[in-house]
C-alpha cells in the first residue's frame, strides 16, 4: 500500500511496520527490534553451549567417534563462517527484517533436525544448517 505525499514522493507505510519511510522509530520501536534480535541471538548462542557440554554424551548415543566429535563442532564453524558475508550481502539487497525471520527459521530447524538425528552424519548436516542460520543471525543483528 503505497501513499503520494504533497511533493509526488511514494512511500510504504507497511513496509516498516506502519512507520513511514524516513520517519524516525520511537524509542519503544528500538527496544522492542533491538530486544527480539538479542533474545535471538541469546538462544543460539545458549543452544550451542548447551550441545557443547552434551556433546560427548551424544556422539556416543549416536554410535560416532573422535572425528565425528570434531566434524559436529567444525560443522557449524565453518559454515557459519561462510554464510556471513553471504547474509551481509542479501542484506543490502533484500529486506533485513525478512532476512532475519528467514535465518531464525533456518536455526530453528536445524536445530529441530539436529535433535531428530539418527546416526553422526546427519548430526554434522543438522549442524551445518544450523550454523547458516547463526551466520545469518549474527551479520544481521
Amino acid at each position: 500500500m503505497a501513499t503520494t505525499t504533497p511533493a509526488g514522493v511514494r512511500g510504504s507505510h507497511a513496509k516498516h511496520g506502519g512507520v513511514p519511510d524516513g520517519a524516525p522509530m520511537t524509542h519503544r520501536q528500538i527496544m522492542e527490534a533491538l530486544s527480539g534480535l538479542l533474545l535471538g541471538m541469546f538462544v543460539a548462542i545458549l543452544s550451542s553451549t548447551i550441545v557443547s557440554n552434551a556433546l560427548p554424551e551424544i556422539i556416543g548415543d549416536l554410535g560416532g567417534g573422535q572425528s565425528a566429535y570434531t566434524w559436529v563442532v567444525t560443522a557449524a564453524l565453518l559454515s557459519m563462517t561462510a554464510t556471513t558475508p553471504l547474509w551481509g550481502k542479501l542484506a543490502d539487497l533484500y529486506s533485513k527484517k525478512a532476512l532475519v525471520q528467514i535465518a531464525l527459521v533456518v536455526y530453528v530447524l536445524g536445530s529441530a533436525a539436529a535433535g531428530l538425528s539418527q546416526n553422526a552424519g546427519m548430526l554434522i548436516a543438522c549442524r551445518v544448517v544450523q550454523g547458516i542460520g547463526v551466520g545469518g543471525l549474527s551479520a544481521l543483528a
